[in-house]
């Protein structure tokens, strides 16, 4: 089963995570932004070859969970980061406000049905873990769950964190790899970020006055990701708090992680038995040889 290597930006499985530590920006050290895009350059060549060898080697799956507060450029970075695969070994699912077969199911069902395939890469952008966040700061949502015993147990909570730990442990022994990027980007950016929108006629599309309301629940929502991710970041599937006011170290930081995760899986072409090497003399000499017809 996959386990995550020691990283800076890993959330510890010791509940010890403070997300008031935790950096939004890497400061000063940071590579140029001329640096990053080279080094995300070949990093994305790298993670298009490693997909073709996950595809081939058909043992693994890919997981990839991108969580943050809005603005903090979730789907910039996976189109940064996921522009050179291969559109038929990866699909990106975006979840929204759950419909209503949805709500008819547990809260894991609608993220189960587009789990990747062995052999390929699924992203979620945003996931499950909504309900532990936004649901978390907005506990009326759970009204239209219809749960049968409520809301008010003292243990709901852990209830549900408990699902996501055996869900995810499930998926890391069935071959499922398990990556998930807590994108942290900070108050006063994210202010600067919702301003351009406001402010240049192409980005108006992205602007909503429902996530400038969210920001009354900045701390709220600080305090459930805080919690979600010390009770479920675990060696077989790990979060990593990236810094994400400045975009290029933050794609090229997500890169890494993946590219480097796919190397640790000691992925291989899958060679072909004996026999079956044996025959391939006889096709190559076969279909050199224009004047015999190739038989099946």
């Amino acid at each position: 089963m996959f386990k995550a290597s020691s990283h800076p930006f890993l959330v510890p499985d010791d509940n010890s995570f403070k997300l008031k530590k935790a950096d939004t920006d890497p400061g000063k050290n940071a590579p140029d932004e001329e640096t990053c895009e080279q080094r995300l350059a070949e990093c994305v060549a790298e993670i298009a070859e490693l997909q073709q060898v996950l595809y081939a080697h058909d043992r693994y799956s890919l997981l990839l969970i991108f969580q943050a507060m809005d603005a903090a450029g979730k789907d910039g970075t996976i189109r940064a980061v996921l522009s050179g695969v291969n559109p038929a070994g990866c699909h990106v699912t975006s979840f929204k406000v759950p419909s209503s077969e949805e709500l008819d199911h547990d809260f894991l069902w609608r993220t189960a049905r587009h789990l990747p395939e062995r052999g390929r890469i699924g992203v979620f952008n945003r996931s499950y873990y909504e309900e532990v966040l936004v649901v978390r700061v907005h506990p009326e949502f759970l009204g239209a769950q219809r749960l049968p015993n409520g809301v008010n147990n003292k243990n709901f909570w852990q209830w549900r964190y408990e699902s996501i730990r055996e869900h995810e442990q499930h998926l890391a022994r069935n071959g499922t790899v398990i990556l998930k990027f807590f994108l942290n980007v900070s108050k006063d950016e994210q202010r600067r970020r919702f301003l351009s929108r406001l402010e240049e006629p192409e980005k108006h599309w992205k602007f909503s006055e429902k996530d400038v309301a969210e920001r009354a629940h900045w701390d709220k929502y600080q305090q459930a990701y805080e919690e979600a991710l010390n009770e479920t970041s675990r060696p077989w599937a790990p979060w990593y708090a990236i810094p994400a006011d400045n975009k290029d170290f933050m794609r090229l930081t997500v890169a890494e992680i993946i590219r480097d995760t796919l190397k640790s899986l000691d992925l291989s072409y899958p060679k072909p038995d004996p026999e079956a090497l044996a025959r391939f003399d006889d096709m190559r000499a076969m279909l050199k040889d224009k004047s015999k017809p190739v038989q099946n």
